[in-house]
């Protein structure tokens, strides 16, 4: 008879886990058992570590902002307090000395109901991918620049709406709103029939700042706490319609989808990659030559609709980094507060299969995209987009992103 493997703990991770103690993304979750009673949780490979119980247990000073129902204490708590709190919970995830107090409190997964993790604030979105802000230009100007006059020198941006972020695996309700093609005598209404989507990266700020206070380039690591996926749903027909001369509006607020992951920037030390070259010199407070938490992000993110990857588009390509955006966000002085969410804009690389949103990836519904379910130029109902990404960690490991996860339905 074979020799029996003897049993392992949660604790022992799989060599090569993106979810590994090198990673330990934040999210909120409750139980089949107490499903009112939201915690915050820790991911570590497959199972959720309920954060502020395992910090009452080791007598943690930081137990009273994990024993909360949102990461807004601890995102508010500001960046001495994230370095000591993810210190700790390494330790207490890799060290034997506390297996026997942290193991009966990990939860598997899929058995627990993720949340969406913070209470957002603000919500601004950009549009920072030259790839992006070229192919689109291309699309709808293709006998004029195809970018326009400003785009190098500020990241372009909107205010969106918070109340409508919400956390991966929500239903995305098809939008209804005006309409008018070219050739439309006058504008009707309906629903949408070019939904698309925008893969992003989103950035979380914690720490807030001072009214009429700009923020810095080489504040970026003190006011923001993590990033995650995030796409931001775009119906444009909607959008094409009413965005002149005032921007995006009800083509961009009826969703956007968020990871119930957030991963800290500490997680992110060995995927910090410097910029593209920029051939048009930027004005002294978007200047970050000199700085050295300057930067972006290598990013890997995968964009799948129904099961099929039609896009693998490079987060390290992006023109303006997330320093910038946070710099030119509130160099007018505009404050941050505890919560605010900026996303990057859609992330597009050089190359047709790196686009990331259906506009390009069909050429504003040109070119059809061929899949097992027919053939796509915008989102159908029932259809199932889901975004997912990973970026290289410590010693040849990879740090993986939550998911984020979306369906469409109609208005019935």
């Amino acid at each position: 008879m074979p020799e029996q493997s003897p049993l392992t703990s949660a604790l022992d991770i799989a060599e090569g886990d993106p979810f590994g103690p090198h990673n330990l993304p934040y999210g909120v979750f409750s139980t089949a058992d107490a499903p009112e009673r939201r915690r915050v949780g820790v991911r570590i490979g497959n199972h959720v570590l309920d954060a502020g119980a395992a910090a009452l247990a080791l007598g943690s000073p930081y137990a009273q902002l994990l024993a909360q129902p949102s990461l807004n204490p601890l995102l508010a708590a500001g960046r001495t307090a994230w370095r000591d709190v993810r210190r700790a919970l390494t330790a207490w995830v890799t060290s034997p000395a506390h297996r026997e107090d942290i193991e009966p409190l990990l939860h598997p997964l899929d058995a627990v109901t993720l949340h969406l993790p913070y209470e957002v604030a603000d919500y601004v979105d950009f549009y920072a991918s030259e790839n992006h802000a070229t192919n689109v230009g291309r699309i709808f100007r293709p006998d004029g620049d195809a970018l326009t006059p400003n785009w190098k020198h500020l990241p372009i941006g909107y205010h969106g709406r918070s109340g409508t972020v919400v956390v991966s695996g929500t239903d995305v309700v098809r939008p209804s709103g005006q309409r008018k093609a070219p050739a439309d005598a006058a504008p009707v209404f309906g629903p949408s029939v070019k939904l698309d989507i925008e893969a992003e990266v989103g950035f979380l700020v914690g720490t807030p700042s001072e009214l009429g206070k700009p923020v810095g380039l080489g504040e970026f690591r003190d006011h923001v706490f993590g990033l995650s996926l995030l796409n931001d749903w775009s119906a444009r027909d909607l959008q094409a319609w009413e965005y002149v001369p005032l921007g995006p509006f009800l083509g961009k607020s009826f969703a956007t989808s968020v990871s119930a992951w957030v991963t800290p920037l500490e997680a992110l030390e060995e995927a910090r990659v410097a910029l593209p070259p920029r051939d048009v010199p930027v004005l002294p407070y978007l200047d970050d030559s000199d700085d050295e938490e300057a930067g972006g992000f290598d990013l890997r993110i995968s964009v799948a609709v129904n099961g099929v990857v039609v896009s693998e588009p490079p987060f390290s390509g992006m023109y303006w980094s997330a320093a910038q955006m946070l710099a030119h966000m509130t160099v007018n002085g505009a404050s941050l507060r505890t919560g605010d969410l900026y996303g990057s804009g859609t992330v597009s690389g050089a190359q047709t299969g790196q686009r990331g949103s259906l506009l390009e990836l069909t050429w504003n519904g040109t070119e059809p995209l061929e899949l097992p379910t027919g053939k796509r130029t915008f989102l159908e109902d029932g259809d199932e987009v889901t975004l997912t990404a990973w970026a290289p960690g410590p010693d040849g490991t990879k740090v993986g992103l939550g998911e984020v996860t979306g369906r469409i339905v109609g208005r019935g």
